[in-house]
């Protein structure tokens, strides 16, 4: 481990050094590169330096354990060291994990319906809001690529790009069955339902990622529905696009253009095309080890919001939160936290076994 942070260590130099040569900034593309790279590395390379200087301490302790006069306050200096160095050394071997590669992208988010009628179309309808909030606290992008919606304002399927720095990355473990309980307000007896609505976190596939053949596409038309205007529904502006060899089908309707909206299922498609590849390499890596937390399968309950007790509590992680407003109003962070922990904590431990 200390060799590889040398190492990163003395790149992270070379990269300041570039930072300062004027010509550099010439080359935009260049330049943006290096200061991505220097950036990714900064954090690690303090973490490092604040680990040697930890370690510079210890040996200043530990030579003084030989004073009779310092030998005490020696002893417990050196106490809180070698634990500050233990906590280090830990953060280290953690930032040295290998990055997903798809944590830098963005993300088509698709929230269904379940079960529970209109209850859970409401259900869905109050996740996309609370995502959708949680996206504008960290300043990205969303915009809806395809919405069919259910009476009393609730969604029976809604799908969305959300662009913006990380985006996968803190919503990858969003993927799931969300469980809602409370007295619905058409609920006479007070009687409290559970109603469930689905959340699938696809990273945004590259064109070149993803090869898609054309013959391999059945490539419906037809007339938009719901809200839109009379060019909207009067034009066969909807698109259906259905990849025969895998089943999937992916349609759009948001835009009066056919074009574009055959341009926004295409890219829906080339992100469920990447999950299926990765979950197939995620079950072929479960197979070989043996091991899992969970099965990792989307059919999972992840997460249940209670209204009568004011909690929503993470099946995956134990975790349980006394603020369900603040949550549904997009303060997702105190539920991220703990999962990107406890994954990362999985990630270690078969660092080590491997």
């Amino acid at each position: 481990m200390l060799d590889r942070l040398r190492s990163l260590e003395e790149r992270f130099d070379q990269l300041a050094h570039l930072m300062g040569d004027p010509g550099l900034v010439s080359d935009q593309e260049r330049y943006r590169q290096t200061a991505k790279s220097y950036h990714e590395l900064e954090k690690i390379v303090l973490k490092y330096r604040e680990f040697k200087d930890v370690l510079r301490q210890i040996e200043e302790s530990e030579a003084l354990l030989g004073d009779d006069e310092m030998k005490a306050m020696a002893r417990e200096e050196l106490g809180s060291l070698v634990a500050r160095r233990d906590r280090l050394t830990a953060e280290l071997r953690a930032l040295l994990l290998p990055k997903d590669p798809n944590d830098e992208r963005n993300v088509i988010l698709e929230i269904r319906a379940g079960t529970g009628g209109d209850e859970a179309s409401l259900f869905a309808s109050e996740l996309f809001r609370m995502y959708s909030r949680y996206a504008e606290r960290r300043g990205w992008q969303i915009e809806v690529l395809n919405l069919s919606s259910s009476g009393l304002g609730g969604i029976k399927e809604v799908v969305a790009l959300i662009s913006g720095r990380q985006v996968y990355s803190r919503l990858k473990h969003e993927s799931g069955v969300h469980r809602v309980q409370r007295v619905p307000e058409t609920e006479a007896s007070g009687r409290i339902h559970t109603s469930t609505a689905t959340v699938a976190v696809l990273p945004e596939a590259d064109d070149v990622q993803i090869e898609i053949n054309e013959k391999d596409l059945r490539v419906d038309t037809f007339c938009a529905t719901g809200p839109g205007g009379q060019g909207v529904n009067t034009t066969y502006s909807a698109i259906r696009i259905t990849h025969q060899p895998t089943g999937l089908v992916v349609q759009c309707q948001d835009e009066r253009s056919q074009h574009k909206n055959k341009a926004r299922a295409m890219k829906v498609l080339r992100s469920r095309m990447l999950d299926l590849e990765m979950q197939k390499q995620k079950d072929a890596i479960a197979r070989d080890r043996k091991s899992q937390v969970g099965t990792g399968e989307r059919s999972e309950k992840i997460r249940t919001y209670n209204f009568p007790q004011n909690r929503v509590t993470d099946h995956r992680v134990n975790v349980t939160i006394h603020r369900l407003p603040a949550i549904l109003e997009g303060e997702l962070d105190p539920l991220i936290e703990p999962i990107l922990a406890h994954y990362q904590a999985e990630q270690l431990r078969e660092e080590v076994r491997v």
